[in-house]
């Protein structure tokens, strides 16, 4: 009864990791200077910005609010009902290739993918031949990345990984926790929670695998995973461009307090985003986080586009997206 008891609050902390991603509030219009992000790291960032007035320099009024799944989050962009939002930078950059009026104002990370597991024979990509792997958001840019390392490691053919597809990072986090697969391939701060659940259970759960160093194995010394950043419509833009430029230059200097005191950080996550800020200050160092703008930004964003693209052009929509896709 024990375990049964340790295994049900293990799975709490999971998805209590997550629990930004089922709070439900109203999506604001345009009008309403509210700054989307998703409940992970790099929204860390913006909490910490609005907990301690930095985002009162950007507008009156302006404020953080999540979105709890990239459908949710297209939706809202493609209805307008989204504004300016931190977001993966694929989703951004399928959307403007399809014609929708979205330009992407920086990068906040550079990559927070793990693969989390017990097991001691896992410590590369080569080595889950054979194994089972849960992965969150299929067709999206986790499956897409974790199939061009398969490639490389030489385990492209089907079935030679068994993956367990799911619908978010702490779906994947939990058939890790109650053993029904030998490890997660999830973003942090899905890592983080997962790690914490395991130890609920006596499972010794670790990154066995940085997911950023191995993709420099496949795309060069130098390349990176910048996978979400700060992306506004242009009708926003148009109507804002001070307060984007201020925010921008905001976030720089969030990011840099977030780094430095992810405690601090982690608890003002904790009350925007109804996250345990344990958690999310145990991710923070994995997450890589980094505020550069688009400009600056273009050309690791562009490697890092023509890899998923060689692999699968409809994630960016046919194509990679051409310069006005990014703000100086």
């Amino acid at each position: 009864m024990f375990a049964s008891m340790s295994r049900r609050r293990a799975l709490a902390v999971c998805a209590g990791a997550m629990a930004g991603a089922c709070a439900r509030e109203p999506i604001s219009g345009e009008e309403d200077f509210t700054i989307w992000g998703p409940p992970a790291g790099p929204s860390m960032v913006l909490a910490y910005a609005e907990r301690h007035g930095l985002l009162t320099r950007v507008a009156d009024g302006a404020h953080a609010a999540a979105w709890r799944s990239p459908d949710e989050l297209r939706a809202g962009l493609t209805s307008a009902r989204i504004g300016v939002s931190i977001m993966p930078l694929n989703t951004a950059a399928n959307l403007y290739n399809r014609g929708r009026d979205i330009r992407l104002v920086n990068v906040m990370t550079r990559g927070l993918l793990y693969v989390v597991s017990a097991d001691a024979e896992i410590v590369d990509i080569a080595s889950l031949a054979g194994k089972r792997l849960a992965v969150p958001y299929r067709k999206d840019a986790p499956e897409i990345v974790l199939r061009r390392l398969l490639m490389h490691a030489g385990l492209g053919d089907e079935g030679e990984v068994e993956l367990r597809f799911t619908g978010s990072p702490v779906e994947a986090t939990q058939l890790l926790v109650v053993g029904q697969v030998d490890a997660a391939f999830v973003p942090e701060p899905a890592a983080s929670a997962a790690i914490t659940a395991g130890s609920l259970v006596g499972k010794r759960l670790r990154r066995a695998v940085d997911v950023q160093h191995a993709w420099r194995a496949v795309a060069g010394e130098a390349a990176t995973l910048p996978q979400a950043g700060l992306a506004v419509s242009g009708g926003f833009y148009r109507a804002h461009a001070g307060e984007i430029e201020r925010l921008h230059e905001v976030l720089i200097e969030a990011c840099a307090a977030t780094n430095a005191d992810p405690h601090a950080a982690a608890v003002a996550a904790a009350s925007l985003f109804g996250m345990p800020a344990p958690v999310l200050e145990a991710s923070a160092p994995f997450s890589n986080l980094v505020a550069v703008s688009a400009g600056d930004a273009r050309a690791e964003v562009e490697a890092y586009f023509a890899q998923i693209h060689d692999l699968d052009p409809d994630i960016l929509g046919g194509r990679l997206p051409d310069g006005d896709f990014y703000l100086a």
